[in-house]
């Protein structure tokens, strides 16, 4: 777990992302605008491909299977708990949403929802696109699936 958090940690930090917590196999990272800037929906995808490539999910041999969420909105960012038992985190749809995504995404793929996709100006034509009922959602959220080998998956020009 020490390697996957070092790696994981690296991949966002790269992208001028925030490490929120990590909690077993699972990482949670924050991309705001005012820290990471204007393109932090397109650097969040990126962290994520830079972390499947790290753990090996770029080819037949991962040495720890990896998936990943990435959705975009506005959640509520501070610190809660008291005096010993504070913590930094951020609460809210956005953040629900994305857990909900990697929980979903398999081994090697990256699912990233319509509104992220169209701020970080990903190119999704060829991408394989999935219409997901996700746990706390009335309705479906339809999210492209990227990876690091997946053909035609890139960022538009910035």
């Amino acid at each position: 777990m020490a390697r996957f958090y070092a790696e994981a940690a690296a991949s966002v930090d790269s992208r001028n992302g925030i490490v929120d917590k990590f909690a077993g196999d699972e990482l949670v990272a924050l991309f705001i605008p005012g820290f990471a800037g204007e393109d932090h929906a397109a650097d969040a995808i990126e962290a994520a491909l830079e972390l499947l490539q790290r753990t090996g999910n770029d080819d037949a041999e991962a040495w720890l299977p990896v998936g990943a969420g990435v959705h975009l909105g506005k959640a509520y960012i501070g610190t809660v708990g008291e005096e010993e038992a504070l913590d930094f985190t951020a609460l809210g749809d956005p953040v629900n949403t994305a857990a909900r995504l990697a929980g979903v995404a398999g081994a090697g793929e990256i699912l990233v929802s319509e509104v992220a996709a169209a701020a970080a100006g990903l190119d999704t034509a060829g991408l394989e696109t999935r219409s997901l009922d996700l746990r706390g959602r009335s309705e479906p959220l339809e999210a492209f699936v990227v990876g690091v080998v997946a053909q035609g998956a890139h960022m538009a020009p910035r």
